[in-house]
């Protein structure tokens, strides 16, 4: 089987094409799962990065490429949503704006529009209050600064008990009154004038000013000498030398019990603990491996394979038959009503508790490469004649059924499912299947009595059943990859963030400890 895959690289310019080969029947069997063309090009893609991110782990590497497109797609689908708010946003307030603002039909608008249009609102109380001799503004004005109101005739200078005279003469009373007291305070003839006030304590500020500053300067001198013990610089000098001697110690591989010989130390033991611990799962994961190929080589080379599965077939029907109150029974050994046939494996039959006791459902079981559809229904339509049967149940094997077949599908009386004895959720595919098929023993049996409206309650309860079931297997497998995915991929972030806390914490401690000397 020939495979072409296409992977694109993160910038979207670059590329590789890979052609492959396959020729593992597994490999083979899981491919024909997906129809041919971008969906099995893209579980193919899908197979291919785990099968890389699980060698690169046994390696004991970290993905962080993939880390980093993963953040990269969340935040993009962030940013998506972010996006489709924001149109939504922008919608909603366009509509609200529209709504009061549209020059057309808005509400802001035809408010304006009625307050400032000729004869409008505004213009009829503007002519109201200010238009024409007899408006209120007029008489209010005429009333208070009228020739005859009380104002203009204060305010005139031919009065001589006015405003105007009576003013004039305080200001020069006290433009009189203000020039005196300032010449005087100029004065050096009075001892408490504020020019005599000012000149002693600029005489006095000065002397003290030039005795503090030469005291303070020979201070500073004192501080920057080195004859002096105690001095500024001194104790400074010998701080450095503390602090370059605590440095070059603690730094030092000579010492050992510096913080330098104690880091090389502990990162060493987590050097060797994680090469022990890779050596050991690259260990587990070869033999894990060698044992599931020699276990697939062995089911492969046996010829019972067809005879299990009919058996691990018989066993979960006849499981699900109790759980609904019917008669499992293998019938493979056995012949049927036609002459030296044995076709049909299994016969169920409906308990007395159904609608239709007594209906039977012959189950054919088939894990053979190269069998076609058309082969089962010509072999189940000959088991339901064989076993005097209404429904077919025809139950392919996922390694070999044909492609494109859908998990639960229906023709007619019969009713065509893929299922894997090794895969858990493979058996709702066989409980969907076996459902139909009591349903359209139902069917029949209504049929059979004339019951035209229960009939087709049942046809279209088949039908929605049918629908819903087309998109259920890809669904299964997109969630069970991202979960796998996920789950690995944080696992291994917690590890990694543990031990870099770790060391983190390792390194603060030592550099707590240095300026502690140093501080000391």
């Amino acid at each position: 089987m020939e495979q072409s895959v296409y992977s694109q690289g993160d910038s979207g310019n670059s590329g590789m094409r890979l052609s492959i080969e396959v020729s593992d029947a597994d490999l083979i069997a899981e491919f024909e799962r997906f129809r041919a063309g971008s969906e099995r090009d893209q579980f193919a893609l899908q197979a291919l990065r785990i099968g890389v991110l699980a060698l690169r782990q046994a390696r004991g590497a970290i993905d962080a490429e993939a880390v980093r497109r993963e953040g990269e797609r969340l935040l993009g689908d962030l940013q998506s949503q972010l996006q489709n708010h924001e149109k939504r946003l922008n919608d909603q307030l366009s509509g609200i704006l529209k709504n009061y603002f549209d020059p057309n039909d808005g509400r802001f608008p035809e408010r304006i529009d009625r307050l400032i249009r000729k004869d409008g609102e505004l213009e009829r109380t503007l002519k109201q209050h200010i238009s024409g001799d007899e408006s209120e503004l007029v008489r209010t004005l005429m009333a208070h600064f009228g020739a005859e109101s009380p104002l203009m005739k204060v305010l005139s200078p031919e009065q001589s008990n006015g405003l105007l005279a009576t003013l004039r003469e305080v200001v020069e009373a006290q433009l009189a009154t203000q020039r005196q007291h300032i010449l005087a305070q100029f004065s050096l003839n009075d001892r408490d004038s504020a020019l005599s006030i000012l000149l002693r304590e600029l005489t006095d500020a000065q002397g003290k000013l030039s005795s503090d500053l030469a005291t303070k300067v020979d201070d500073v001198i004192k501080e920057f000498s080195l004859d002096k013990k105690d001095s500024a610089l001194n104790r400074l000098l010998e701080n450095v030398e503390t602090a370059q001697k605590t440095i070059t110690r603690e730094f030092s591989l000579d010492n050992e019990h510096s913080s330098l010989v104690r880091l090389r130390s502990t990162l060493t033991k987590l050097l060797d603990n994680q090469r022990e611990q890779n050596q050991s799962f690259q260990d587990e994961v070869k033999q894990a491996l060698a044992a599931m190929k020699a276990r697939r080589e062995e089911a492969q080379r046996s010829t019972r394979h067809g005879v299990e599965f009919e058996q691990l077939l018989a066993e979960q029907l006849q499981k699900e038959a109790q759980r609904l109150g019917d008669i499992s029974e293998p019938s493979g050994h056995t012949t049927g009503v036609i002459r030296n046939c044995k076709i049909g494996d299994i016969v169920i039959e409906l308990g007395p508790d159904t609608i239709a006791p007594g209906a039977k459902i012959v189950v054919e079981a088939k894990q053979k490469d190269k069998y076609t559809l058309a082969d089962a229904r010509k072999e189940i339509a000959e088991g339901r004649a064989n076993r005097v049967a209404q429904v077919g149940l025809f139950v392919f094997s996922q390694r070999t059924a044909p492609e494109g077949l859908e998990p639960v599908a229906r023709i007619g009386d019969d009713v065509f499912i893929r299922w894997d004895a090794d895969d858990e959720h493979t058996d709702l595919y066989l409980r969907v299947g076996y459902s139909l098929a009591r349903a359209l023993c139902v069917r029949s049996a209504r049929l059979a009595a004339g019951r035209d409206a229960d009939f087709e309650v049942i046809d279209r309860a088949l039908s929605e059943v049918l629908k819903q079931m087309e998109g259920l297997e890809d669904v299964e497998k997109w969630a069970t990859t991202i979960k796998n995915n996920g789950e690995h991929i944080i696992r291994k972030v917690t590890t990694v963030r543990s031990k870099v806390e770790q060391q983190v914490d390792s390194l603060r401690d030592n550099v707590d400890a240095i300026k502690d000397t140093l501080t000391s």
